[in-house]
């Protein structure tokens, strides 16, 4: 599943993956034609099972890039509304981390 967004008529695009109990959310830019993501420079693991560990965010190092303002406060929303789900799902269900 994807998501996409244009700034400043560059398109971006947020992939989700699950993937060894954590969501996985994948920054980049998506190809203008075709729509598909290219390589992330962004990625956020947010873990599903257990409350313990915290979200983080890994930063791609395949060089330098400048990321616009509001593409990063629409990463950084969408990944805030999955640690909402993450931690709303676990009370839900009764499983808590320590």
């Amino acid at each position: 599943m994807a998501e996409e967004f244009e700034h400043a008529g560059v398109p971006y695009s947020i992939q989700f993956a699950y993937d060894m109990d954590a969501w996985c959310m994948e920054l980049s830019e998506a190809n203008a034609v075709t729509r598909l993501p290219g390589p992330a420079f962004l990625v956020a693991v947010v873990p599903d099972e257990d409350m313990g560990p915290e979200p983080t965010i890994h930063v791609g190092s395949t060089g330098e890039r400048d990321i616009p303002y509001e593409v990063m406060r629409w990463f950084m929303a969408k990944v805030a509304e999955q640690v909402e789900q993450r931690g709303a799902g676990l009370i839900e269900t009764g499983r808590h981390g320590t």
